[in-house]
């Protein structure tokens, strides 16, 4: 089964921010989410219902899967001492 991503324009605009390289690699990640929303090396965020981070190098990547619809919402992307500060909603 194929997921549809949806890249929020909170974290569009967080991942046109970062250097050419960094950011193909992370949306080679987000993307490559559409046919596995739960890779090995992603975890659930503890006190969270349905948030996921991916690590990509330093940068983490926090999205949404629901489960219902099944669509994978792209939310946060940023430095590892940064993404959990700031509220993801």
């Amino acid at each position: 089964m194929t997921f549809t991503v949806i890249v929020l324009p909170s974290a569009q605009k967080e991942l046109d921010e970062l250097p050419a390289s960094l950011r193909k690699t992370v949306l080679r990640k987000i993307l490559s989410l559409r046919d596995n929303p739960y890779p090995s090396g992603s975890k659930k965020l503890k006190g969270s219902d349905g948030f996921y981070r991916l690590r990509v190098g330093n940068y983490r990547v926090i999205y949404e899967v629901n489960g219902n619809i099944l669509y994978v919402y792209g939310i946060r992307i940023g430095h590892r001492k940064d993404v959990y500060r700031r509220p993801w909603f």
